[in-house]
């Protein structure tokens, strides 16, 4: 049995149908928050509840006596903890928020995966642990210890939290470095989103740092592979970053959206916004160890995600 916390999410939801789809049974943990649009975290869950082998649990994680008791309830064998508060510019105003969501909920997930024998922890991190990172491509060796966001920090201290975890206990914990994930069903708040419905409305987009901005933009079918490619291999403790095998700057990727989208962006240069960096850029051949090998460029992966966006919001 696996069990996928943030499974209403965009990431959780890919990583549940696809295991699904393969036969795996699936405990599903989310809270359902309102971030983002609940409405369409509702609308993942109705197809994952569509599955037979899928069972689903509404609650957040920080109620660890709930969760204690799904882990007694079944044989859970391995744990893709993808739940927590994301967003950098989020945080700046809500810290407390990423403080229960990023740290308590995630030590609650290793305290029962620790007494209850799991076989791999696979957890989310993110590419801005980074930080202030000058050096490119990103690689997991590199220096991580100055983040410039409260987001990044709870994301660095889940990667220490679990190493502590391995060496005292022996938990098999593997973080994964995301890298601007992208494709159907994604986030409202992530750049493909918001350009595209902006774009499709006649509205303004807001492009930071006057559009000099450099990204492993991550089509989300690749992302999953590496995803269950790592859950396939427990390692005592490891860190992989997920991203592309190529970067592609910010303005090649509004062009592309403009191209899908057959409409010019109206577009609003505006300065870096605190807790960003200028280029995300990941070396991926320690997951390319595994058998990792992102397959999907840009143009494919914006023609997929526009055309579910005019279906799903009948545009």
């Amino acid at each position: 049995m696996n069990l996928v916390t943030g499974c209403a999410g965009f990431i959780g939801f890919h990583v549940s149908s696809y295991l699904l789809e393969r036969g795996t049974p699936i405990i599903g943990i989310d809270c359902v928050n309102d971030y983002y649009d609940p409405e369409l975290k509702e609308a993942r869950l109705k197809i994952l509840n569509r599955y037979k082998d899928f069972t689903f649990y509404r609650f957040d994680l920080c109620d660890y006596a709930k969760l204690k008791e799904v882990f007694s309830s079944y044989s859970i064998s391995h744990v893709c903890h993808l739940a927590a508060q994301a967003g950098v510019r989020y945080s700046l105003e809500h810290p407390f928020v990423y403080q229960k969501s990023n740290n308590e909920a995630f030590l609650n997930m290793l305290e029962c995966v620790r007494h209850f024998g799991t076989k791999n922890f696979v957890y989310a991190s993110s590419s801005s642990v980074y930080g202030c990172n000058t050096k490119l491509p990103f690689a997991e060796e590199d220096r991580t210890d100055e983040p410039i966001s409260l987001y990044a920090a709870t994301k660095k201290a889940n990667e220490l939290t679990a190493h502590v975890y391995s060496r005292l206990f022996g938990v098999p914990c593997s973080g994964l470095r995301f890298f601007t994930v992208y494709g159907p069903w994604g986030r409202p708040d992530m750049a493909l989103f918001l350009f595209t419905k902006a774009i499709l409305c006649g509205d303004t987009i807001d492009v930071y740092n006057h559009g000099k901005m450099k990204r492993n933009f991550t089509y989300i079918d690749d992302v999953v592979e590496g995803i269950a490619r790592v859950l396939a291999e427990p390692r005592p403790y490891a860190i992989y970053n997920v991203g592309n095998s190529r970067a592609e700057e910010l303005m090649d990727f509004i062009h592309e959206i403009e191209d899908v989208v057959g409409k010019k962006a109206v577009m609003n240069f505006m300065e870096m916004q605190p807790g960003d960096v200028p280029a995300t850029v990941a070396d991926i051949s320690k997951l390319a160890e595994l058998g990792y090998e992102p397959t999907t460029n840009i143009d494919v992966g914006i023609r997929r995600f526009v055309d579910w966006f005019r279906e799903y919001y009948k545009m």
